[in-house]
């Protein structure tokens, strides 16, 4: 993403992306025999799934990235199985272990780490910090509703329609904001199009609804632990990003987070 919107208009690109997904996941479906018909009583629950986890998402966080680096960028998105956790516990009554609080405590550190960075230096951007907050909140309490908002519908249904949902809303803000930024991608740019198009959308994100809608918040949440290191070293390494301790001590703090709310308790001893 942040290689692409660095000579592309964000929404712009995000909605071609997700567009061709759509229209993919549309094949697929009918390629299977499954059908995206959604029951009358359950589209308000589909929307609201697809408001957590795609559009709250997608729209802050594809604007984040023109402020942060990408490496930065998933240390603060990554903060979601933390934000999964709480939306849990305050609003679906879950419980409230020492490790969440350890967890929230370590999180929280890793966001005050990057603040600071942000704050003291003269190209930091404490805007995008923010933005990408509530990007990771929004999709935190998303996750914490698709393991309690039941829907009986397939999962690429379920992606295919809070992606086409949160198209309509990118499109909006694509012409309103973008228009008179509109140009033909270049071969680079239609590359991670069509890698977010096809990848991203057509097959991770029918994963990752399937992984949410079985396992509780926070198990589902492993699969994504490796992607706040991942988008640290790949960013210095593709986009020559600079990292440096701040951004060191964040990772670090942000994995001890995961690991701590994610690692499974132990049995209490029956008397």
């Amino acid at each position: 993403m942040k290689f692409a919107i660095l000579d592309y208009p964000p929404l712009t690109f995000r909605g071609l992306s997700m567009s061709i997904g759509v229209l993919a996941i549309g094949a697929y479906v009918m390629l299977v025999g499954d059908t995206l018909a959604v029951p009358r009583h359950e589209r308000k629950r589909v929307i609201q799934l697809a408001i957590g986890n795609m559009l709250i998402w997608h729209l802050f966080v594809i604007y984040a990235l023109k402020f942060l680096t990408s490496g930065r960028a998933a240390i603060i998105g990554y903060t979601m199985p933390v934000w999964a956790l709480l939306a849990s516990v305050f609003f679906f009554k879950g419980s409230f272990t020492w490790q969440g609080s350890l967890g929230v405590a370590l999180a929280l550190g890793a966001t005050l780490l990057l603040t600071i960075e942000e704050f003291s230096s003269l190209m930091g951007q404490p805007i995008g910090l923010i933005l990408m907050l509530i990007a990771a909140m929004g999709w935190g309490i998303g996750t914490a509703m698709m393991n309690h908002l039941k829907v009986g519908i397939s999962n690429a249904a379920l992606t295919f329609w809070a992606m086409l949902i949160t198209c309509h809303f990118i499109a909006i803000g694509s012409f309103v904001l973008e228009r008179d930024q509109w140009k033909m991608p270049n071969a680079e740019v239609w590359a991670a199009i069509l890698f977010n198009a096809f990848v991203v959308f057509g097959f991770c994100h029918i994963v990752w609804f399937r992984l949410a809608r079985k396992l509780p918040p926070i198990a589902s949440s492993l699969s994504i632990m490796l992607i706040p290191a991942l988008g640290v070293f790949s960013g210095a390494w593709w986009l020559n990003e600079s990292v440096g301790p701040y951004d060191f001590g964040a990772l670090i703090l942000i994995l001890l987070s995961m690991a701590a709310v994610l690692l499974p308790k132990k049995d209490t001893p029956k008397s």
